[in-house]
């Protein structure tokens, strides 16, 4: 069988390996497509990180591996000691990996392990489960008053799942920022009342303005960026919470006198949770969130470095989510560009 496999730093290649076999607890999915991550994109770029070089803790797998860990299929073959799951279901996989033994998955915070890993490092469900994990850890899942406002710092994938997040919790007032035009409108586009540009107007004024000098109930940074971190805490009112919800590449400052002053919270999200995940599956399928827009691409598997990988880092601003369509040729592949921008 065909498989995209990680090689290194701008290495990936189109193998041939063995089809796996299926387990007594486990099941067989035929991918139907395959989302392109930030996370794949940082490994395309500069090397293993997140994937190991070495044997996983808990897989035993290395390099090279099978890249996708956003992905949805259709069951093939279920276990002799699976009861829950039949052949010809349609599936998308919560990719997370935990040893269940660490003080972090003692404490049932799974989506901590120490040994935390990732199948193929699930399709739009994995980013979103991202985004509804970063709201749940503000004060916004709680209590959504008419007077709340939401600042979310960068409208990548992440930030526009927030932003669609945030809409679908009765949040009235989203103001986005992101220095790329295509960007922004994606961001009106999914909903937010207001997109504004860094580059060219305070947002941390425009904010204030908004709320008579008040400030944001609560901020989601999203930039990865020491700007974007800035404005987010000095966007928030007191007693407000910024969510750091991007990766970040080094160490970050911050005005710890404003957040003392003010009685600031900062909080983090990383990954999501089982909950978050099942929550999206159930809002997708009520019409909740409607999260087919940010399918900007559709690829073939051979097509993935130039039209996947090149394509965001060349084109970043003109894509939210290219699928890799698994067994797709070059002369079946539509151009579906851009639908909404």
């Amino acid at each position: 069988m065909r498989a995209v496999r990680f090689h290194g730093a701008r290495d990936i290649r189109l193998d041939e390996i063995e089809e796996p076999s299926c387990g007594a607890n486990q099941v067989k999915i035929r991918p139907a497509f395959v989302g392109i991550c930030g996370s794949d994109l940082s490994e395309y770029l500069s090397g293993p990180s997140a994937v190991p070089i070495n044997s996983h803790p808990i897989t035993g797998e290395k390099l090279p591996t099978t890249l996708g860990h956003e992905f949805s299929g259709t069951i093939e073959e279920v276990g002799k000691d699976v009861a829950d799951l039949k052949v010809g279901e349609k599936v998308t996989v919560m990719p997370n990996l935990y040893d269940g033994t660490c003080v972090r998955c003692k404490l049932g915070k799974f989506h901590q392990c120490q040994s935390l890993g990732f199948i193929g490092y699930s399709a739009l469900v994995e980013p979103l489960a991202v985004a509804w994990h970063a709201v749940s850890q503000s004060p916004i899942q709680e209590k959504v008053g008419e007077n709340d406002m939401a600042l979310v710092i960068g409208t990548g994938p992440i930030g526009l799942a927030i932003v669609q997040v945030l809409k679908s919790k009765g949040v009235k007032t989203i103001v986005a920022a992101d220095i790329s035009q295509k960007r922004r409108e994606s961001a009106d586009f999914f909903g937010a009342t207001m997109a504004l540009d860094p580059s060219k107007v305070d947002v941390v004024a425009q904010v204030r303005g908004l709320t008579n000098d008040g400030g944001a109930s609560v901020a989601f940074e999203c930039s990865g960026v020491q700007p974007g971190l800035d404005s987010a805490i000095a966007g928030t009112r007191p007693g407000g919470t910024t969510v750091i919800v991007s990766k970040w590449g080094k160490k970050a400052t911050f005005d710890a006198f404003d957040v003392l002053l003010h009685e600031k919270h900062l909080v983090g999200a990383v990954v999501y949770e089982k909950k978050d995940f099942e929550a999206v599956i159930h809002a997708i399928e009520t019409g909740q969130i409607q999260p087919r827009p940010m399918i900007t691409s559709k690829i073939g598997m051979d097509q993935i470095v130039d039209r996947g990988f090149v394509a965001l880092l060349e084109e970043g601003d003109l894509h939210v989510k290219i699928l890799v369509e698994i067994g797709l040729g070059n002369s079946m592949i539509p151009d579906k560009l851009r639908s909404h921008i």
